[in-house]
């Protein structure tokens, strides 16, 4: 999946609801740092300790601050840190699991369900790896979450301790393929290999989900030449483009444009190049304006039939004989919507 777009470049069963074992702790992590402050010190509940599977070895009435929680749960898959974590947020692990579900519907997660914050298998536990691109490309907008997840290797201050501890992040992948700059593992019998990465090159960020996949870290690095080699990103329309003229030259107002108000960048391969499609949707009448800054609708943008996006539409003083070089297009689009 394209991070940015949320554009999937290749699928195989991706809706199937499958068990994600540490996968869960993206949706942790995403909840604790966009609700919690991450400085401010944890206690440690007796309920945090001994976990079983992976642990960062916490102690009952430890204050251990969020951040180096965090750390401990992407880089160290601790389990003890994600039920910390869940106590601090949501006041008990069942109320942050609520909020973890309610993130879900909110991000449109149709094929996932939470019981608990680290994945430990569960019946009713369970996701589907385009859920999971979604998820990952949601949190990845955050830099705190880009960060962490970065990370290869973390010192932190330890309470109670002189000496500092050290965090080796599990995610090899960041250091088998070039580029690549997170997320995180996951491992049970019932769940399998699990594994979700992210890998940038020339400012474009790719995600890639394997569910129950042995060969995991060649299926990622196999799946990266794809996406990378095969798509491309396409400046549709950059921000201050002119889209419409309204006005004839003999007019007055004939510096009076419509322009793109935001930029529009997509991935698509060479041969779809030619599928774009433009149809701006007018909800102010362009023959009535008399001033810039404005809002006169929207273009609507399609990959062929597939809508792919919008960008808003305003007016704005333009120098005459600013020509938009796609201004065939949205000509047709205005002849068949009968507005010339």
């Amino acid at each position: 999946m394209d991070a940015k777009t949320g554009r999937v470049l290749y699928a195989k069963q991706a809706n199937k609801s499958m068990k994600i074992a540490s996968l869960t702790k993206i949706m942790t992590a995403i909840i604790a740092i966009e609700q919690g402050n991450l400085k401010k010190p944890v206690t440690v509940k007796r309920s945090a300790v001994g976990i079983e599977g992976s642990s960062i070895y916490l102690k009952e009435g430890e204050k251990v601050p969020l951040e180096t929680l965090l750390y401990g749960l992407m880089l160290r898959s601790g389990n003890d840190a994600a039920i910390a974590i869940a106590e601090y947020i949501g006041g008990s692990v069942e109320g942050f699991v609520y909020l973890m579900n309610e993130k879900a519907t909110h991000l449109g997660l149709a094929h996932t369900n939470f019981m608990n914050p680290h994945g430990l298998d569960h019946p009713d536990h369970y996701s589907s790896a385009k859920d999971l691109a979604i998820l990952t490309s949601y949190a990845l907008k955050n830099p705190v979450f880009q960060r962490i997840v970065q990370t290869e290797v973390k010192d932190v201050p330890w309470p109670g301790e002189e000496w500092h501890r050290r965090f080796y992040n599990k995610n090899k992948f960041l250091r088998l393929y070039k580029g690549a700059n997170g997320v995180k593992t996951g491992y049970t019998k019932q769940a399998g290999r699990t594994l979700v990465t992210s890998a940038t090159r020339n400012g474009r960020q790719l995600v890639c989900v394997t569910l129950n996949a042995p060969n995991d870290w060649q299926d990622h690095q196999r799946l990266y030449q794809f996406g990378f080699s095969h798509f491309a990103s396409h400046s549709v329309l950059e921000r201050g483009q002119v889209v419409l003229e309204p006005f004839q030259p003999t007019d007055k107002r004939k510096d009076l444009k419509v322009v793109a108000d935001a930029p529009f960048q997509y991935p698509i391969t060479q041969q779809e190049k030619d599928q774009i499609v433009l149809k701006p949707m007018l909800t102010y009448p362009t023959h009535l304006l008399e001033k810039a800054d404005i809002p006169v609708g929207s273009m609507q943008i399609y990959l062929g039939n597939h809508w792919i996006g919008s960008v808003p539409l305003v007016s704005k003083w333009r120098p005459s004989g600013s020509i938009w070089s796609n201004w065939k297009q949205v000509f047709v689009s205005l002849l068949m919507q009968g507005e010339l």
